[in-house]
């Protein structure tokens, strides 16, 4: 009888901890400069998750802000000559303000960072500086989530073929070699192609070929890209 009663109660145990895992969520964190800003999650990548994982179990933030510098995200950033810049991680931490209350009770079954930014750093000649910031910028949010790093997808949209020659952002190439350093340096990290979202019309209606921005129709397609990466790290768990 005594024997039963464990049995029962490891049972009873384990179905608790089953119906837990039921319910855990998928979070999925998105952010970045004018690319992601300009991304629209229910247009595409949102319908995708929710298709694939069930609307219940996914939980989607945003926040971006155009022309912003990975200073703006990662706190230990500094400058070549070794000077922190006078604004550093206030967009970090304007977005985990919105996905802490968003998680608050919530259990989550994994969580996965999407990045589209890099055109600043670029510009401003800081490509040397950027492989340390984007994996200091996963390794921050991974230690306040309470995250194992290895564990926290990284989708990574890589710059676009926007200058290819470096005449204008002089880094542009560097930033893109980096970004794809670092997708390969991981299972969970993966590269988002964008170099044939930057041509057609504009939301504006406007017609763009290689443009520093994506079309209307490309930034549907980047949160399709965006979504098929985050499930390729899901289906791995």
């Amino acid at each position: 009888m005594r024997n039963f009663k464990l049995i029962f109660s490891l049972f009873f145990a384990l179905c608790q901890l089953a119906e837990g895992d039921d319910h855990a969520k998928h979070l999925f964190i998105l952010s970045g400069q004018s690319n992601m800003q300009g991304h629209r999650p229910d247009e595409a990548f949102t319908p995708t998750i929710e298709k694939a994982l069930g609307k219940e179990k996914v939980m989607v933030i945003q926040d971006a802000l155009g022309g912003q510098p990975i200073h703006r995200w990662w706190k230990q950033w500094k400058d070549p000559q070794g000077k922190k810049a006078v604004q550093t991680g206030d967009l970090y931490d304007r977005l985990m303000g919105k996905v802490r209350p968003a998680i608050q009770g919530e259990k989550l079954a994994s969580i996965h960072f999407v990045w589209m930014q890099g055109e600043r750093d670029a510009k401003m000649g800081w490509g040397k500086l950027y492989e340390e910031a984007l994996l200091g910028l996963h390794g921050q949010l991974a230690k306040d989530l309470k995250w194992k790093k290895n564990d926290l997808g990284f989708v990574i949209g890589r710059l676009s073929d926007f200058d290819m020659s470096n005449k204008r952002y002089s880094h542009w190439t560097m930033v893109r070699d980096v970004q794809e350093r670092v997708a390969n340096s991981n299972k969970n990290f993966f590269l988002v192609n964008t170099d044939d979202l930057n041509d057609g019309l504009s939301r504006k209606g406007k017609k763009i070929k290689d443009d520093l921005h994506y079309s209307a129709e490309g930034y549907k397609e980047l949160g399709r890209r965006f979504a098929k990466a985050c499930l390729k790290v899901a289906n791995q768990k």
